[in-house]
């Protein structure tokens, strides 16, 4: 079984889309960084996620090294963001991101990484949640302004998933 370490921008789409309790019941466990769940995540949504069954991992000292090095060659990126990608090199373990950035450099380091719409698939899979309640979740995330989400590949699943109501 795969572990899917988050970045930021997926849980926030996931609460946009009003979708984060049914991405943790689709047999995924998800972590974070212990420095993207103190710095981004903890104030606001951390405890409620935590409850849901978000991880937290620490990294060891090498991990923590390289992190920084990635931090420093690549000014793109935040430390979470490194953070992510370092915990992400572990065996099983994959990146879970929308930033495109982040997902170059992790394709770069031969690092699996996926998207929120390879997630959203992973949850029809999974038939823990409606057709209906997905595309629900989806409109709401693609009407978001800040979405950055292929448009084409969004009225590809909305489609499929309405076919099959």
């Amino acid at each position: 079984m795969i572990i899917l370490v988050s970045d930021t921008s997926v849980l926030v789409d996931l609460e946009r889309g009003g979708l984060l309790e049914a991405a943790f019941s689709c047999g995924l466990p998800m972590v974070v960084p212990d420095i993207l769940y103190e710095r981004e995540l903890e104030s606001q949504s951390g405890p409620y996620l935590r409850t849901l069954g978000l991880g937290v991992l620490s990294l060891a000292p090498d991990e923590v090294a390289l992190a920084q090095r990635i931090r420093s060659e690549r000014k793109a990126l935040s430390l979470p963001d490194c953070f992510a990608l370092c915990c992400a090199t572990r065996p099983d373990h994959v990146l879970l991101t929308a930033d495109k950035a982040l997902r170059s450099e992790a394709a770069g380091r031969s690092v699996a990484v996926y998207g929120l719409l390879w997630l959203l698939d992973q949850m029809a899979t999974s038939e823990r949640l409606s057709a209906s309640a997905l595309c629900e979740g989806l409109e709401r995330i693609s009407a978001h302004p800040r979405c950055r989400l292929p448009q084409g590949e969004i009225r590809r699943r909305l489609e499929r998933w309405r076919s099959s109501l």
